[in-house]
């Protein structure tokens, strides 16, 4: 069988340094559709690119890498319910139908509500994208103004049809902290991102940020081997500033390709753009200086953590090269 990937797709510049708050890597869930009988609408929450496999049937028929209901033969229109993998402000939308061309709806349309007890049956939902119409195999990007907090999207498709990958740009809120709660501010599902990076030959720094441990090599930051002098690094920014306590590094799976040491360098700043960020990252204070690795294993450092006050990015320097699975920042919101 023949399988095609979906091409490159240049996310806007004004939406990279959001998160997908529909992403399931993070939580975001299916809570109910009208039909998905040709393929399930939980699909369109996956982070990774669709795919299309020539001569792939199922019992239902051709099997399609996203949400696709049966052919409507009476009046009306089919609608799937998303939770939100956390609450935030929704900056853009990206209804994506790609390898769907015979089998896209005719029109979308979004609706949210804030429904944080997950409680559905008495919330007013509110329209944020009125119907529009949308292409076949193509990427629908919508900008939303509202500085509303939601936890719920419903996707309205009409007539019927199939949609490849449903996101949901938006600004991470946190809910209020109880007890002074300590929280991973870097983990993507709070709202932590990446910056820049030297290199992502075998793997990107994004997954540096995912929830839980890698499940292989592939799924961390690695580098290609370095033949001139130097060392790979990263910049992330925190989804909240904060004062951090701990910094976990896990090197789980790299066993012949982890760094030798791996030291992080943080900066509290606003108003800089990404590409300002680079150069003056160079000089950033030390977080935690350089500190000696070891193979498939999670580093835990405290007592080397170098006291700030608080911090809003940080630079990884993986010296020389190598890979590293993920990375945790713990400490409370300033």
């Amino acid at each position: 069988m023949a399988t095609l990937l979906a091409p490159i797709f240049d996310v806007p510049t004004h939406i990279q340094p959001l998160t997908n708050l529909a992403d399931d890597r993070i939580g975001a869930e299916i809570i109910g559709c009208s039909d998905d009988f040709f393929a399930e609408a939980k699909r369109m929450l996956q982070f990774h690119p669709p795919i299309f496999v020539e001569d792939k049937f199922d019992e239902h028929g051709k099997w399609m890498d996203g949400w696709e209901t049966r052919r409507k033969r009476y009046a009306g229109y089919d609608w799937a319910i998303i939770k939100l993998g956390v609450a935030g402000k929704i900056k853009a939308l990206d209804i994506d139908t790609t390898f769907f061309t015979g089998n896209y709806p005719a029109s979308a349309a979004v609706e949210v509500a804030y429904a944080p007890d997950g409680d559905l049956n008495s919330v007013k939902w509110i329209k944020i994208l009125k119907n529009n119409i949308l292409n076949p195999s193509d990427h629908h990007i919508f900008n939303i103004d509202t500085d509303q907090v939601f936890t719920h999207v419903r996707l309205n498709i009409y007539p019927d049809g199939g949609v490849a990958r449903f996101k949901v740009y938006g600004e991470v809120q946190i809910q209020r902290q109880r007890n002074n709660e300590t929280l991973d501010l870097l983990a993507l599902k709070n709202g932590g991102r990446v910056v820049a990076y030297s290199d992502a030959h075998f793997g990107h720094p994004r997954n540096l940020i995912n929830p839980g441990r890698g499940i292989n090599m592939g799924d961390g930051w690695e580098t290609k081997r370095r033949r001139t002098p130097g060392f790979d690094w990263c910049l992330l920014a925190l989804g909240q500033s904060g004062k951090i306590e701990k910094v976990e590094i896990d090197t789980a799976h790299f066993k012949g390709n982890f760094p030798a040491q791996v030291s992080i360098q943080a900066i509290y700043i606003e108003d800089a753009t990404d590409q300002q960020l680079i150069p003056q990252s160079m000089f950033w204070p030390f977080l935690l200086e350089a500190q000696d690795m070891q193979m498939d294993h999670i580093h835990t450092f405290i007592e080397e953590v170098l006291k700030q006050e608080k911090i809003s990015h940080i630079r990884v320097n993986m010296i020389p090269d190598g890979g590293i699975s993920r990375i945790r920042l713990w400490g409370k919101v300033d």
